[in-house]
Order: structure tokens, then C-alpha cells, then sequence
């Protein structure tokens, strides 16, 4: 697997981070939150010899969807995102981007997805851990073999998504943090929607001996 990260701005001004996967041996590729900046992704993409084969949103969110309408256009790819998130897509009061944008952005997903399903990219394989929270539809993107978690606005280094948004709750976060994420293997590197990467062992105190994170 290759893994390339972009920093996208937007107005938030923190970037976010929208991730390249690619699987060296079939050449099929999936962008995970296409923020913006769609000249950099199918830059890269190309220079991987790539075929755009997902587009996988982590939640519904204007800051992680706003380059998706051009990136499809351009590249093709199925736009994949959880069920509950589905309706968020064409619905500016929940994702937000009249904040970020002055059009609305409308979206329709290709394909919804539920907890527990499985998405292949060549030989790899990605389990969807549904973690609502930041938002109803919120979810996570785990593989088992390369040991990583994209964990979208759920799970930052050293703290969690926001949870003063539309359909957002502070339990549900919770939830998804204690009673999903951190059961993961302790090895295991998060890839979070915004910020630094970080590991489940170095998140563990936190919400388990509810420590401070040490720099």
C-alpha cells in the first residue's frame, strides 16, 4: 500500500487532511475526505499511474466533501458514506458549507455504506467502524494488515471531534472512542481528519485513566 497525505485548507484554518490510497499491484485507488485542491489529487493520482476507484467520506462535513463534485467529474470513483450521512450530502444545514462556501454543495453517494462492511482496493481490505458522534453517520475506515485507522473528526491526537455541530452528540462520541477505536490493537496508527497522526496506545490513557496527553 501507498499512502500519500494532503493538507487542504479551508476557512476553518485547520487543514484538512485527505488521504491517497493506493494498492501497487492492481493500480486501484481510493481519496478518503477530498476537502478541495482537486489539481493536487489528480496530480498525485496520476503520478501513481492510479485509477480513482472509491471516494470515501468520512462524515458529511462541507471542510472533508467540498472537492468531491470536481475530483468525480475529473477522475470518476464511487462516492462511498455511511447511511446517516447519505442525506447530509444535499442538505446545507447539516454540512455546513454555506460557512465555507457561498454556493451549496449537493451530493448524492453511489453507494451507502453500514458498520461491518468490507471494501476492497485490490488485495486490501478495509472494515467500515461505524463511530457516530461528530456527526449521526460518522465513521472509520480500519485495515487490519497495514495496521491503520482513517478516523476521520472522531479521533484527533490527544482529543476528540467537535460536538456542537447538527447531529452531533457528546455520548455517541464517547461511545465510539472507548467501545470501538481503542479495542482496536494497540499498534495500530490513526490517521485523523485534521492534525497529526497519532497511535491507539498513545490515546488509551486518555479516555481510559483520564490522563492529559504528554507532548
Amino acid at each position: 500500500m501507498i499512502l500519500k497525505e494532503l493538507k487542504i485548507n479551508t476557512w476553518i484554518g485547520d487543514p484538512t487532511n485527505c488521504y491517497i490510497i493506493f494498492d501497487e499491484k492492481s493500480k486501484e485507488t481510493m481519496v478518503i475526505d477530498p476537502a478541495g485542491d482537486v489539481d493536487k489529487i489528480e496530480e498525485l493520482i496520476n503520478i501513481l499511474g492510479g485509477n480513482l476507484k472509491y471516494i470515501y467520506l468520512t462524515h458529511c462535513h462541507g471542510d472533508h466533501i467540498l472537492g468531491v463534485p470536481e475530483l468525480k467529474r475529473r477522475c470518476g470513483g464511487k462516492i462511498l458514506i455511511h447511511i446517516y450521512d447519505a442525506e447530509g450530502l444535499n442538505n446545507a444545514e447539516i454540512n455546513l458549507t454555506p460557512y465555507i462556501v457561498e454556493e451549496n454543495i449537493e451530493l448524492e453517494a453511489d453507494s451507502r455504506i453500514k458498520d461491518n462492511d468490507l471494501i476492497h482496493l485490490g488485495e486490501l481490505e478495509f472494515e467500515v467502524i461505524y463511530t457516530p458522534g461528530h456527526t449521526k453517520g460518522g465513521t472509520s475506515l480500519y485495515c487490519k494488515k497495514e495496521a491503520c485507522v482513517f478516523t476521520g473528526d472522531t479521533l484527533f491526537r490527544g482529543t476528540w471531534g467537535r460536538t456542537d455541530c447538527p447531529t452531533a452528540s457528546i455520548e455517541d462520541i464517547m461511545d465510539s472512542i472507548t467501545n470501538k477505536l481503542l479495542k482496536l490493537p494497540d499498534n495500530t496508527i490513526c490517521y485523523p481528519g485534521h492534525g497529526l497522526s497519532t497511535k491507539i496506545r498513545d490515546e488509551k490513557p486518555i479516555y481510559l485513566e483520564l490522563k492529559p496527553k504528554l507532548i
